[in-house]
């Protein structure tokens, strides 16, 4: 079920689920999310909920809605997306095992993680009208070192859920990743990634939980 978990400086003051067509952020304590600063308008926006879908959309606030830095007037969330009002942070998280989503790979001494598919998807044939982007995340460290995960989903969790969890988003001009759960953020390249989403490039090296993975694009 889509949940939103509201911060400040770090510290976490509230989660709230997702299960409205409609769900209010702002203000004014009718809203479903109220948080009660005035960088924060009295109706600051809405979250809407589709299905499997979910958008926010700005309603006109004063210092305006963000995802992932940017500023939005109507955006669609993915597992993983940080929304912005005033000082706040506010992470959207999708734990449906749908069709667009992938079992989280855990990592855990003497366990190999969940594969579904190593092989990468086959390239398209004479006569298609655009190249396939394909992508493997190559573990190379601890005891699953060797085993590959295919990146075929639009997203792809990997991590120990409850210690550190990290997302990797398919996206149309490649892939990023972005921290979920947990007090550590993923190293890319031996730095760490911070709050926002970052795209990830051929030869990236991840670490997370102590285990250590290269991202192979092709």
């Amino acid at each position: 079920m889509p949940r939103m978990i509201v911060s400040i400086d770090g510290v976490v003051i509230k989660e709230v689920q997702l299960t409205k067509e409609r769900t209010t952020l702002g203000r004014r304590p009718y809203n479903d999310i109220v948080i009660d600063n005035l960088a924060v308008s009295g109706e600051h926006a809405v979250i809407h909920m589709a299905g499997q879908d979910v958008e926010i959309e700005d309603l006109g606030s004063t210092n305006g809605t963000y995802v992932n830095a940017k500023a939005v007037k109507r955006q669609e969330l993915r597992n993983g997306d940080t929304v912005e009002v005033g000082k706040y942070k506010i992470r959207f998280l999708h734990e449906a095992e749908g069709q667009n989503f992938e079992k989280t790979m855990i990592f855990k001494p003497g366990m190999v993680p969940p594969l579904g598919t190593a092989s990468r998807p086959s390239p398209l044939g004479a006569g298609s009208a655009a190249p396939v982007i394909s992508a493997v995340i190559r573990v190379v460290s601890g005891a699953a070192a060797g085993r590959e995960v295919s990146l075929q989903k639009v997203v792809t969790t990997i991590g120990k859920p409850g210690v550190a969890v990290a997302s990797i988003t398919k996206r149309h001009q490649g892939f990023v990743l972005a921290h979920v759960e947990g007090p550590d953020m993923p190293l890319l390249n031996g730095a760490s990634i911070g709050a926002s989403p970052v795209p990830l490039k051929n030869g990236d090296r991840l670490e997370l939980a102590g285990t250590e993975m290269q991202f192979e694009q092709s």
